[in-house]
């Protein structure tokens, strides 16, 4: 992997895991049709213990096709961001990683995942033991594992 270029704006790996737990979603850009780079937003939830990144969704589809030819992806995400002194401009925090994709295949932990995921965005624990009830043995499970994680601070002038 290359070099960060700017390495004085570098984040360590402890505030790059903070942002990885607390960004509402990511960015996942996979090598689409025709060699044109497609990029989605997508909801996710990071397991540092596993250093993976997990999302869920459909099964079949444009992200998919793409990450079953070529499971090599990016995902990155980014704080809300935090004024500077003079309140105009903000300091930017972001998050790239580079992994690999792979299908969850086991029926178990895709329920897992889709709880953990559901725990990240549902207002609390019943609401989204309702929602895993519902669409949990539905969902497609992705589990990217991180090769390279790195973090920047940006000011943004």
């Amino acid at each position: 992997m290359r070099k960060m270029r700017r390495f004085k704006q570098a984040l360590d790996q402890k505030t790059c895991e903070k942002i990885l737990r607390e960004a509402p979603r990511g960015v996942i850009a996979v090598a689409g049709d025709d060699a044109y780079p497609y990029a989605v937003p997508l909801n996710f939830y990071f397991d540092s213990e596993a250093e993976t990144i997990y999302f869920h969704g459909a099964h079949e589809g444009h992200k998919i096709d793409a990450i079953k030819r070529q499971p090599k992806v990016s995902f990155c995400v980014m704080d809300e961001g935090a004024l500077d002194e003079s309140g105009w401009f903000y300091y930017v925090n972001s998050v790239i990683v580079f992994g690999q994709v792979h299908i969850v295949e086991d029926p178990e932990k895709s329920i897992n995942i889709t709880r953990e995921t559901a725990l990240k965005y549902y207002p609390d624990r019943e609401s989204a033991e309702r929602e895993v009830e519902k669409d949990g043995a539905r969902a497609l499970c992705l589990a990217l594992q991180i090769d390279e994680m790195t973090g920047k601070r940006v000011h943004e002038k």
